[in-house]
């Protein structure tokens, strides 16, 4: 626990020593592995020294020394956070004297761009990057295809991003909605873009996660290539790009063409991302058109399976055993867990607690995101003022206490639990400022779940969060985020709906705990 908090310090460090006195800070730092910091703290953990003989970093390993660094502009103040000095050089800086000693309650603390629904271009991606170093979170999941959008280069399947990079329109607002933005949209990442962002990301011990969806989700891949679809069924060369949200019906053929055809996807996926771990989706694939495809039908026959909702588990475990065959794990979204997984299979769990607790129970490692508490998508506060309302209220205090782990757990099975990750959904964030709006300032307590040890959630101490907020506000103005403040939306930042029309999709009460 802390002992006396740094002010400002966010995420709040485990073990604190505070002299109460300031000095002079020298740009030079000194910064080493420590033997003993690894044993006792893990890779990630460090200790920083300040003192009158400057300042001392010492790590488990490199992320502990680059955690310690990230700790140390904090103390330095928000102009620290700026990409060039604001201040004469000859100005003395000073830092109070302190030593800080911490480590991360979770190994996997992420957060998931949706670059599918619209696109970031890449200097948004890096931009990202860095937002999630400073808040000391270690994983960027890039949910890079879906039915709006393909946007990974492949070079064996050109068509991929030629067509299904693109749409002609987009819904604005929810699908209910009556309105449209008729420009069309789009953008992919070349592999050398992608070449950079995970080279960026990893310089500062990010691992960049990809997710490639399978089954479902999967209408711009069909639009470029109908043979993936169940063309039994449906004309899928009448299909382009989706151009609004939901659940879609047209999914994947469960043939073997359409295995290869994603087996050559994934292998320059493999090329292009070291993560051990690839996402292939796995979530909110109907049905519909497997139960009237002669072709699925037959192959559920073949496969002795006893409905369509096993040939999904059937698709799913054809890629954990490939991923598998090449050094990689699987992971996906709880549907993945119905009809089983293999040994080595990770789930994220975004429906609520039930499927990680789930996983976690049959052995499998879980990644806990439920919607419910951490889809930063939701809007932020009730009232007409909020930018296109979509699902729960979630202010900034009910991010701080969410609570990872549920307590219904034993530990062994509580040690199943990686981490936890903050999910952002694009379809209605239509531009980088959108994006900043819904994602901070909740990132910050979400950034300090995932990484202290806190209290029971009812037990959390959200004043002196608060407090230690005001500092981070101008932090965040010196990285330049368009976050939303405390006291509402600024006038540029409200999106009210036309007279009459309704965009959004709020839900009102308390999220269920599920």
């Amino acid at each position: 626990m802390t002992d006396k908090p740094v002010p400002g310090l966010i995420p709040a460090p485990r073990h604190l020593t505070d002299t109460g006195r300031h000095g002079p800070y020298a740009d030079d730092v000194r910064t080493r592995i420590d033997p003993e910091l690894t044993e006792r703290l893990g890779p990630e953990g460090y200790r920083l020294t300040v003192g009158r003989c400057g300042v001392d970093i010492a790590g488990g390993g490199e992320a502990g020394v680059f955690w310690g660094r990230q700790t140390l502009r904090q103390l330095l103040g928000p102009d620290e956070f700026r990409k060039a000095p604001v201040r004469p050089p000859d100005r003395e800086r000073t830092v109070p004297y302190v030593t800080v000693e911490d480590a991360p309650r979770f190994a996997w603390r992420g957060l998931m761009l949706d670059v599918a629904r619209h696109f970031m271009p890449k200097d948004g991606v890096l931009r990202y990057i860095d937002l999630i170093a400073a808040h000391k979170l270690n994983v960027l999941h890039l949910h890079l295809t879906d039915d709006q959008g393909w946007r990974i280069e492949i070079e064996r399947y050109p068509r991929l991003t030629e067509v299904g990079a693109w749409r002609e329109r987009t819904k604005y607002g929810h699908r209910a909605s009556p309105l449209w933005d008729e420009r069309p949209h789009g953008g992919y990442y070349t592999q050398d873009d992608i070449r950079e962002i995970v080279a960026y990301a990893a310089r500062r011990h990010i691992t960049v996660v990809p997710e490639i969806d399978i089954p479902g989700h999967s209408q711009a891949a069909i639009a470029a290539h109908p043979e993936l679809g169940n063309t039994d069924v449906i004309d899928t060369a009448s299909l382009g790009v989706w151009t609004t949200w939901g659940v879609n019906p047209n999914v994947l053929a469960p043939t073997d063409n359409t295995l290869r055809f994603y087996e050559g996807v994934l292998e320059e996926v493999l090329g292009l991302f070291p993560s051990p771990f690839v996402h292939i989706g796995g979530d909110e694939c109907p049905k519909d058109q497997w139960k009237a495809s002669p072709t699925a039908q037959a192959r559920i026959k073949e496969l002795g399976l006893a409905d369509e909702d096993e040939l999904q588990s059937w698709f799913i475990r054809h890629f954990d055993r490939w991923l598998t065959a090449r050094g990689r794990r699987l992971i996906g979204w709880d549907e993945i867990l119905e009809g089983g997984l293999a040994e080595g299979a990770a789930v994220s769990s975004w429906r609520g607690y039930a499927g990680g607790i789930a996983a976690a129970r049959a052995g499998h490692d879980v990644v806990m995101c439920p919607q419910q508490q951490v889809y930063l998508d939701h809007r932020q506060a009730p009232g007409d003022d909020e930018p296109m309302p979509i699902g729960y209220v979630r202010t900034l205090e009910d991010v701080y206490r969410f609570e990872p782990v549920p307590p219904q757990l034993t530990p062994a099975e509580a040690a199943r639990v990686l981490g936890t990750q903050a999910n952002v959904w694009t379809e209605v964030m239509e531009n980088r400022q959108r994006v900043d709006y819904q994602v901070f300032p909740r990132l910050a307590a979400f950034a300090e779940v995932a990484w202290s040890a806190l209290p029971a959630p009812a037990e959390r101490d959200f004043a002196g969060f608060e407090s230690r907020m005001t500092a981070h506000y101008a932090r965040l103005d010196a990285l330049g985020v368009d976050y939303r403040p405390p006291s509402g939306p600024r006038p540029w930042q409200r999106r009210p709906a036309p007279e009459g029309v309704s965009l959004g999709r709020p839900i009102e009460g308390a999220p269920p705990i599920v």
